[in-house]
């Protein structure tokens, strides 16, 4: 059985004790989450919401909190001793799913 959940903007097919980095989320490591936009429970019998599946759910667990390798912008107009840099790096927040619950 599989899941495709919502957070932080994006979509994710998720599966019983997958690894997954998502943007920051609020928690310490070994606090549990509850991700509760649904959008398509697959399986045997596949369930698809318009947008989200109502009384579904996905838990997972908080394994840790860390941030992803840097971006680099780097801006040059030639000729005319002009440049910019700028980097970034993202806040993402490492999760084990648990259990996916159809309500």
């Amino acid at each position: 059985m599989f899941a495709v959940i919502r957070t932080g903007g994006k979509q994710y097919r998720v599966v019983k004790d997958a690894l997954l980095d998502v943007e920051r989320l609020d928690g310490e490591a070994g606090a549990s989450v509850t991700f509760g936009e649904v959008l398509l429970v697959g399986g045997d019998s596949p369930k698809h919401g318009a947008p989200l599946v109502s009384g579904a759910s996905v838990l997972a667990e908080i394994v840790s909190q860390k941030r992803a390798p840097k971006v680099v912008a780097f801006k040059k107009k030639r000729r005319k001793n002009t440049h910019r840099k700028r980097g970034h790096r993202q806040h993402l927040t490492r999760v084990r799913i648990t259990g996916i619950e159809l309500g």
